[in-house]
């Protein structure tokens, strides 16, 4: 701001330097939606570690494919992870309860683990005086209250709760504090705190883990307006990749394969949300003919997208399940692929393709097809990735395209790495350039964001994120009357033109040899 000159002397002006700071995004935060032991409902809850899954979700479950998945993630390079629990009662009674004299707690969450729920109530009155006299409440009206997982051993203690109004009013401390349970009812008028003793869930009010999940559970009527389902991700701000391990039963084994439809919902969702989604192949798929002749069925469709931001890997993979004494199982390979996806981002950047001789499959002890390289040659160029298993090397992921990476599309978005650095490149200018909104749009204003926008691009240059050795070869920033004509400006709108070389994946490594004759001495 220019200075108020008054007096003869020196003023000193601070001159904007017209640099923001344009800051790339994360790049490989997964969402997993799905069924778990426990845990809020409809809420994309953020994790960092999988015994942050246990404790809020409660670990490997048999009924929950979601649980192995989210292992998988951080055993495979994972960093942060949204999970989605959702659950489907039915006729089910979905939520223990306990009835404490006069009042009514339930679980914090539906699920069986509120059975295991123990409540103890206790009163000390003469240390609870005190604390009376302040809230204005009678010594008789305070009690404390010892609420026990017997099944975790986790404990939770509240001293001087009331059931009448007050500061420390029951119900509003254990919404605020209690990560077990809730009131479902307090008494209707002022009557006396509950009998001290303990109390369990009796079994009439005991509650299941409920039904296998379907459709409806992910994408609900009016999902995308209240926020719940699928469309719970809506409460997050920012996701990367999504993942939907199995949840439907096929031939009586649960949680063996995804409805069709839903994956093309999650592929619309995801272009909507700049992320990418990880498709399992379908559980028939049990050979490379069935592969082939499923994924180019022309009267059906098996997969539900042909996106450009879903990628779709085959075979699914085998690992020693804890929950039945360490036997080999087939797991959908989502989970893990995803975990790839991350430890190559941090060692390598995201416009490494998440496929080769790094992106080894931490964990898996098998494939449940094994392919050699000419099924794998039928494969690849319809846009399946196939994982292999080599000698010595072990069981890697050997594919990086889209599902739109068949070679027939000729698609500018066929690999990955391309597609999601484009995302992510795109993300970060959408959340870098908000600044721009409301400023005078002339030339002083288009060379800001050149600048910006340019030193972004640049730093990926550097990186090594694009192709080309100079930055003319490797990028450009327009935004210029070029890009923005005076008919833009006159209804608000500035145009900002970016452009980049990416990086594609080496698939083929073609070896010339040839014999040359040795050097005749004279």
């Amino acid at each position: 701001m220019p200075a108020q000159i008054s007096y003869p002397g020196v003023y000193i002006e601070e001159i904007p330097s017209g640099v923001r700071t344009l800051t790339g995004v994360a790049t490989s935060i997964t969402a997993f939606v799905g069924r778990a032991k426990r845990g809020p409902t409809d809420k994309a809850t953020m994790i960092n570690s999988y015994a942050d899954y246990e404790r809020l979700f409660g670990g490997l479950d048999l009924n929950s494919s979601m649980s192995f998945a989210v292992r998988d993630f951080y055993r495979n390079g994972g960093m942060q992870a949204l999970i989605v629990r959702l659950f489907n009662a039915g006729d089910d009674i979905s939520t223990a309860r306990i009835t404490v004299d006069n009042v009514v707690l339930e679980a914090a969450s539906p699920g069986k683990w509120g059975n295991h729920l123990k409540v103890n109530i206790s009163h000390d009155d003469d240390a609870a005086t005190d604390v009376a006299e302040r809230q204005g409440l009678d010594v008789t009206d305070l009690f404390n209250i010892t609420i026990e997982d017997g099944n975790t051993g986790a404990s939770e203690v509240y001293l001087n709760v009331s059931v009448v109004e007050g500061p420390r009013r029951l119900d509003k401390v254990l919404e605020n504090n209690s990560d077990l349970v809730r009131v479902k009812s307090l008494p209707a008028s002022p009557a006396a705190r509950p009998g001290d003793g303990e109390y369990e869930v009796a079994d009439a009010d005991k509650a299941t883990d409920g039904q296998a999940l379907t459709k409806t559970d992910f994408t609900p009527a009016d999902g995308q307006k209240d926020k719940k389902g699928l469309y719970a991700l809506e409460q997050a701000d920012l996701f990367n990749i999504l993942c939907i391990p199995p949840y439907k039963d096929t031939d009586g084994e649960p949680n063996r394969d995804v409805d069709v439809s839903l994956i093309g919902d999650a592929a619309s969702y995801c272009e909507k949300r700049r992320a990418m989604l990880l498709v399992d192949s379908p559980s028939d798929w049990t050979s490379k003919t069935k592969a082939v002749e499923k994924f180019t069925d022309s009267g059906t469709d098996h997969v539900g997208t042909r996106s450009k931001n879903a990628a779709l890997f085959f075979p699914r993979i085998k690992q020693p399940n804890p929950l039945r004494d360490g036997q080999l199982e087939e797991f959908a390979p989502c989970g893990t692929i995803a975990g790839i996806f991350a430890r190559t981002d941090t060692q390598r950047g995201i416009w490494k393709a998440p496929a080769g001789m790094e992106a080894t499959l931490k964990g898996a002890q098998g494939l449940s097809v094994m392919l050699t390289d000419a099924e794998n040659g039928e494969l690849n160029p319809l846009g399946i990735n196939c994982l292999r298993s080599f000698p010595v090397i072990g069981r890697i992921a050997w594919g990086s395209r889209t599902l739109r990476g068949a070679d027939i599309l000729a698609d500018e978005w066929k690999y990955i790495p391309v597609r999601r650095t484009a995302l992510y490149i795109e993300e970060s200018l959408f959340r870098g350039t908000k600044w721009v909104v409301f400023e005078p749009n002339d030339e002083p204003l288009w060379a800001q964001i050149r600048l910006n926008v340019g030193a972004f691009m640049h730093n990926l240059f550097r990186q090594g994120a694009f192709q080309g050795t100079t930055p003319r070869e490797a990028y450009f920033v327009k935004c210029d009357k070029e890009t923005t004509t005076q008919n833009d400006i006159d209804r608000g709108i500035v145009n900002i033109v970016v452009g980049f070389a990416p990086l594609k994946p080496a698939e083929f490594v073609i070896i010339k040899l040839q014999q040359i004759a040795g050097e005749l001495e004279v």
